[in-house]
């Protein structure tokens, strides 16, 4: 889904205030990550939460039942764009895409993931860096 004017603005400062309390919530590590049910900026429910840090993605993989949503947070100290394989085309899953660029403490859901199968994805800025690649499998 492509947004122009300032709804999409809107949507961004408010996925970035959330993902500012996500971190803050959550602190320096151990068992504050979100529950995998809690809602998330988009308005949907998240089954699974998908990490950044400067070590990569954790978890690496995921299994969610179809019709979810996933929730990536960034908690590096840089920005990533989260997409969907390949590179740099980006067409295998395209619920992938909707989470795309993530500043710095900023986290945002994948759109409906409603296809049964295995999706993967890479930052789009570090195709090949392994440590920010994974899976989501759909069931």
């Amino acid at each position: 889904m492509v947004q122009t004017g300032c709804g999409r603005i809107s949507s961004l400062v408010a996925a970035s205030a959330l993902g500012t309390l996500v971190v803050a919530a959550c602190g320096g590590g151990g068992s504050g990550s979100p529950t995998p049910t809690s809602p998330t900026a988009t308005g949907g429910t998240s089954a699974a939460t998908i990490t950044i840090t400067s070590s990569g993605t954790s978890p690496r993989t995921v299994t969610v039942s179809a019709g979810s949503r996933v929730t990536f947070i960034n908690n590096d100290s840089r920005p990533h764009d989260m997409a969907s394989d390949p590179h740099p085309s980006h067409g295998d899953c395209p619920p992938l895409n909707d989470v795309g660029f993530l500043q710095p403490g900023q986290s945002r859901q994948t759109g409906n993931l409603t296809t049964a199968r295995t999706c993967r994805y890479h930052d789009h800025n570090l195709p090949s860096d392994t440590s920010l690649q994974g899976s989501i499998t759909i069931q």
